[in-house]
């Protein structure tokens, strides 16, 4: 047990996958796992472990933003020896050619947080990156799912803000980041720290220039082939 997760050693399985919302960690093992098993109601951020064809994975709510995924990320390479783990949520669009619904693979993720900074003592700005082979493996499993127009790859920005007018998102999408989210960087930070694998495979839930969105329900719910592509990626590696 650690200071967040009430599992117990072996509890959690070698590859998690890491919603924001803990809503989303109970769909997916209620919809894609079998022989699944509660490990953690802490906080009610829901933790879980089956099996997906054959296959042993847990599901962990991260909660929103950099400090709590860094809280979850830490302690389930800490303190349960989890070998990669791979963020699925929801991210605001910011190029025109990213649509609601289509794929984001975070390749890097940008931040205006000061922690990754801070870590470093000010010294260096640490370039938050994901783990080439969980990327690569899920980019080739997406390519046979869905349309390649929808999947793309790429700098994102992990933000410290959710409501930040001030941010130049513009400015940002002309160097290349593909939208907006609260966790990867921090996720990243973590993995490289303890030597492990880490990938942010993110839906667009809205988008932050034309204003189109999807619903609270629906992004709980409805983003289902995020949730594949990264099951069928633990299930790949896991071989």
């Amino acid at each position: 047990m650690s200071v967040h997760i009430a599992a117990k050693k072996g509890d959690i399985a070698p590859f998690v996958l890491f919603p924001g919302d803990p809503l989303r960690a109970k769909f997916i093992a209620e919809n894609f796992l079998e022989d699944v098993t509660q490990y953690n109601t802490v906080r009610n951020m829901f933790g879980y472990t089956g099996t997906f064809e054959g296959v042993r994975v847990s599901v962990q709510g991260s909660g929103m933003g950099i400090p709590s995924a860094m809280i979850y990320a830490e302690e389930l390479f800490q303190e349960y020896d989890v070998q990669a783990i791979i963020r699925i949520g929801s991210i605001g669009a910011m190029k025109e050619e990213v649509h609601v619904r289509d794929i984001v693979f975070g390749q890097g993720a940008t931040t205006d947080s000061s922690i990754l900074r801070n870590t470093f003592d000010g010294q260096v700005h640490f370039s938050a990156i994901s783990d080439f082979e969980l990327l690569d493996t899920a980019y080739h499993i997406a390519s046979e799912l869905v349309p390649a127009e929808t999947i793309h790859v790429g700098n994102v920005l992990s933000s410290d803000r959710f409501y930040n007018e001030e941010m130049d998102k513009i400015k940002l999408a002309r160097y290349g980041v593909l939208g907006v989210e609260m966790e990867a960087a921090g996720l990243y930070a973590v993995a490289a720290k303890h030597n492990r694998k880490a990938l942010a495979l993110c839906t667009v839930s809205d988008h932050i220039i034309t204003g189109e969105e999807t619903t609270a329900e629906e992004r709980q719910t409805t983003f289902t082939q995020m949730m594949e592509i990264a099951l069928r990626t633990v299930k790949q590696l896991s071989a």
